[in-house]
């Protein structure tokens, strides 16, 4: 009996079609970074596309038209400008009103602070002078003490104490009295010892002139030392006066 010859099947031969599906299925490196770069080139194509579009929006246009909106334009502008200038007026407006309110409410405080100091209600530290007054030869006169206040007031005095007690006032009134003189109804007895603040020079200039107050007092019998101070404590207040109100007049 023959043998059957025994011979390998014979091999598939891989068409160029099998190779191009292969190198689909299983892609390189290389094609990988070539699809990337296609990729982006066409989504460069698109954009530009779209930008040509954008730029070609007034392209056919009249030009009686590019001038309406070019006009348009210019007008939104225009009202943007006006409104931007309205509003920085309404701000320079609100600005110069609050500070004149400030300015006005720091003139009332300084007023008040003034009128305070004035009637003797409040105390009150600074820069003065201390006016020490001895009685040596003879009595202080009245009239020589009321030419010293009145210079020392002319000589812008803020605030005035006698004997480190009793706190002059606008209203203070002086008389003679047994013993020493009398302010405001209050016996003060020599040494006078007077605290006065203000500007130390210009109130000791105010009483060393010619025929001055301390010639005045001098010529009393007394004898006069001033000492300027750079600080100065006035403790002393004055009892606010309550002010009575008037009762009409009911003809009985």
């Amino acid at each position: 009996m023959p043998e059957d010859d025994e011979r390998p099947a014979p091999a598939t031969e891989e068409t160029g079609r099998d190779r191009l599906l292969a190198t689909f299925r299983r892609p390189s490196r290389a094609q990988a970074v070539v699809g990337v770069l296609l990729a982006a080139l066409g989504f460069s194509a698109v954009v530009q596309v779209n930008n040509n579009e954008q730029d070609n929006t007034y392209a056919g246009l009249r030009e009686q038209d590019l001038v309406e909106i070019l006009d348009a334009l210019t007008g939104t502008a225009e009202r943007a400008r006006r409104e931007v200038g309205r509003l920085e007026r309404t701000r320079d407006e609100f600005q110069s009103e609050s500070t004149s309110r400030e300015a006005a409410l720091s003139e009332t405080q300084d007023r008040v602070k003034t009128l305070n100091i004035i009637a003797g209600l409040v105390p009150v530290t600074g820069p003065g002078i201390r006016v020490r007054i001895e009685e040596v030869r003879g009595q202080v006169t009245l009239t020589s003490l009321l030419d010293l206040v009145q210079e020392l007031r002319t000589a812008d005095a803020e605030a005035m104490e006698f004997n480190d007690t009793y706190r002059l006032a606008a209203q203070s009134s002086f008389d003679n009295a047994v013993g020493g003189i009398s302010l405001d109804g209050q016996l003060l007895e020599p040494p006078y010892v007077v605290d006065i603040i203000g500007e130390p020079h210009a109130l000791h200039s105010a009483m060393t002139f010619d025929d001055g107050p301390i010639e005045q007092l001098e010529e009393d019998g007394a004898t006069v030392q001033v000492t300027e101070l750079d600080s100065l404590d006035i403790e002393s207040v004055r009892t606010p006066v309550r002010p009575v109100d008037a009762q009409a007049d009911t003809g009985q």
